[in-house]
């Protein structure tokens, strides 16, 4: 079981323990645990709109919202906001891009990027519990984990020596096969074709963008997917019910 604590303590804020030192094989197995996290975070976001029900739906969806972010410690939207400021400063050459990415402050680009992000994602729960639809809050996590373990699957990483590397190099490409392929299953069955083809569409587009702009994925690229695709995911289940 130590892949998914390993996987849960990097990607959230839940109070896990590791009993010691992760071996690198055990690193590259939690990304087969990403999905995963993602259901426990989507089962804490449906527990909560239990608890807020009777509340104005406005509130409710700031407050998932609120405890989605929490439950992260913002940790994709740190990521979103230097690949923002990353992609806009560094007029297209790998290098000031990369270096860029580096640098813990934040511009106005990282900003505008950050709000209009976050606006999308309180209007589209908006419209999801005005119209009851609460799925949407288990599969944008699961997908958008998903997207992770593909990424690391298809996409090389350009940082060596860093934590993505070691991630990257001892994932288990058979059994990452199965749980993208199972993800993928499990968006179709319960999104519907439109959700997937939003999320694909996504996906390629930005990874795309890194392969032609960096060679491959960064830690921060990766949490600008993971943070686009939920995105994508609340947006196309809101159109699909409005």
């Amino acid at each position: 079981m130590t892949p998914l604590w390993i996987a849960l303590q990097f990607l959230t804020r839940l109070p896990v323990r590791l009993a010691g030192m992760p071996t690198p094989q055990q690193m590259g197995r939690s990304l087969l645990f990403y999905p995963v996290v993602g259901v426990v975070i989507g089962g804490f976001l449906l527990v909560a709109i239990h608890l807020l029900d009777g509340a104005p739906v406005p509130l409710q969806a700031a407050l998932l919202l609120t405890l989605w972010v929490g439950l992260t410690g913002a940790l994709h939207l740190d990521g979103l906001a230097d690949s923002a400021d990353a992609w806009m400063g560094g007029f297209g050459d790998r290098e000031r891009t990369l270096a860029i990415m580096k640098d813990p402050r934040s511009g106005p680009i990282a900003v505008v990027v950050l709000a209009l992000l976050l606006l999308l994602k309180f209007t589209a729960l908006l419209a999801l519990l005005e119209q009851g639809d609460h799925l949407a809050l288990l599969l944008a996590p699961v997908l958008g984990r998903g997207a992770l373990l593909a990424l690391f699957l298809y996409t090389p990483y350009v940082r060596p020596g860093g934590l993505g590397d070691a991630l990257k190099t001892h994932l288990p490409h058979s059994s990452a096969l199965v749980v993208v392929a199972v993800t993928t299953l499990l968006g179709l069955l319960l999104g519907g074709f439109w959700v997937m083809v939003a999320v694909t569409g996504v996906f390629l587009w930005l990874r795309r963008m890194m392969q032609q702009r960096l060679g491959g994925t960064t830690g921060d690229t990766a949490g600008a997917l993971l943070e686009v695709i939920e995105c994508a995911v609340l947006l196309a289940a809101a159109l699909q019910v409005s």
